[in-house]
């Protein structure tokens, strides 16, 4: 878990009013250098309106946004949003721009050398499997949904900034395609370095890709976790039903094989790495798929067993 100590990101008391409504209330977080942090509720719960607080899309009606101990409101919108990624559910790729160029775009603002940014280019379209030959000189109206987004996230990333605000990045994708992005985002050393703040409704994603989780209902925090905590420590009645329907998902996603075989029993020579990492989700299907678990000798029965086990005792180390 990263260090809180120094937050690259520090909003204190916000609050959001549109008429009548108040859509942000009182909210207070901080989010470290390299941490996930995802914004998960309801719609109409707030969660955008924050998310756009942050790089003064919209302003706050009260309360403060420092990043890296600075209040952004001491620094010009436009130059605050160059240093900060922003990729949003409908991408926003400029349809005159070669893929190219929209991902140019903001290292070119910057005044990076012509080829650095070819350069960035090629290497972000490679990592994110768009092979350059084929799509660096095609337009986005040529390009599928799942390659559109691809390519938003490049531009996000194509100047190296420190933090990337991410907005439903795959809510307009087929589930086969967000699944799949979704592995992709997770595994892309580009990001792990990162400070990212994402915003979703889907729960599972919320659980696959971030290190601590904010619930949010009715413009206020709920709880504010590991999504160990929010599962299996729910703060009040709005979380514990929040997560009721798919309970069962969200375990086998959230134990891992170390938590289920804590001394190590049925893992043969498994790497402890791969024991520490691997969920009982990726496990199972690793299993039902065919694949060699990594030299793991148990089968799906004992993996299931020794799950109904550790989720008891989970259950029960909570209580106490």
């Amino acid at each position: 878990m990263p260090n809180l100590a120094s937050p690259v990101i520090r909003a204190t008391h916000l609050r959001k009013t549109f008429g009548a409504h108040a859509v942000v209330q009182d909210v207070s977080f901080e989010v470290a250098a390299g941490e996930t942090l995802v914004l998960l509720g309801p719609s109409g719960c707030g969660k955008t309106t924050l998310l756009k607080m942050l790089n003064r899309l919209i302003e706050p009606d009260g309360g403060t946004v420092e990043i890296n101990g600075r209040d952004v409101l001491a620094q010009r919108p436009e130059a605050l949003r160059r240093g900060i990624g922003y990729v949003i559910q409908q991408v926003g790729l400029l349809p005159h721009y070669t893929v190219a160029e929209n991902i140019a775009v903001v290292p070119h603002l910057l005044g990076h050398a012509p080829v650095d940014v070819a350069s960035r280019t090629t290497a972000l379209l490679t990592r994110l499997h768009l092979p350059p030959a084929r799509y660096a000189g095609q337009y986005p109206h040529q390009l599928s949904g799942g390659q559109q987004q691809r390519v938003g996230l490049a531009r996000a990333l194509a100047a190296d900034p420190p933090i990337v605000l991410l907005d439903e990045p795959f809510g307009a994708l087929d589930p086969l395609t967000r699944a799949s992005i979704r592995r992709e985002f997770r595994e892309l050393e580009e990001l792990r370095s990162k400070t990212v703040v994402l915003v979703t409704h889907d729960v599972t994603e919320a659980f696959e890709l971030a290190d601590r989780i904010m619930l949010l209902d009715t413009g206020r925090i709920q709880q504010l976790g590991t999504p160990r905590e929010l599962l299996f420590q729910p703060a009040n009645d709005f979380v514990r039903h929040f997560f009721a329907a798919e309970r069962l998902a969200l375990q086998l996603r959230t134990l891992t094989l170390g938590d289920v075989f804590p001394d190590h029993e049925f893992v043969g020579t498994t790497p402890a790495a791969f024991i520490a990492e691997t969920t009982v989700h990726e496990a199972l299907e690793a299993l039902t798929g065919g694949a060699e678990s990594a030299s793991a000798s148990f089968t799906g029965g004992q993996l299931m067993a020794a799950f109904g086990t550790a989720l008891q005792r989970e259950e029960n180390a909570w209580k106490r």
